[in-house]
């Protein structure tokens, strides 16, 4: 029996710039809602910060995007109000320090991105957006975008038309 590399409701992509990872995070941006999680996994210099520039574009911030690394949570705020919650569980040690962050309340005001969200799996939802990143070369990123969720199948479903047509 044959059995398909990928779920049927991932997506994957090379990108082959981070100006093309910023342009496929504005789309992803701009359909987030509050309440979304999208969990980004993937090593140093797999592009994850470049794909969250993008996010925080299309969400409609004007905020500067870095890597929260030493500060763990970075905002991006909108102008109707709403935040994109930025956070960097790397230098969380267990879930616990993750739920004393208020993830909750971070979903009730906006959207949650994770980087190394494996790090504090069990306090974030179950239905949530991964993305998985990887290095392929100096320019090149690939990306498997794979929804948990009905809810998250919906979203990637729209990002793959808006971003690829079809």
């Amino acid at each position: 029996m044959n059995m398909p590399i990928l779920e049927p409701n991932s997506l994957e992509f090379t990108s082959r710039s981070p100006e093309q990872t910023r342009r496929l995070g504005i789309r992803l941006g701009s359909l987030l809602q509050v309440g979304d999680v999208v969990c980004l996994s993937g090593d140093l210099g797999a592009g994850k910060t470049t794909l969250v520039q993008g996010i925080a574009q299309g969400w409609g911030s004007l905020n500067a995007v870095s890597s929260p690394t030493f500060v763990l949570v970075n905002v991006y705020h909108r102008p109707t109000g709403e935040h994109i919650y930025h956070l960097d569980a790397y230098r969380l040690q267990s879930a616990l320090e993750a739920e004393d962050l208020d993830l909750e309340i971070m979903q009730e005001q906006g959207a949650l991105i994770v980087e190394w969200p494996e790090r504090i799996d069990s306090a974030l939802p179950r239905e949530r957006l991964r993305v998985e990143m990887q290095y392929v070369a100096d320019e090149q990123r690939s990306m498997l975008f794979r929804p948990e969720g009905e809810h998250y199948v919906r979203l990637v479903s729209e990002f793959r038309r808006r971003a690829f047509g079809g």
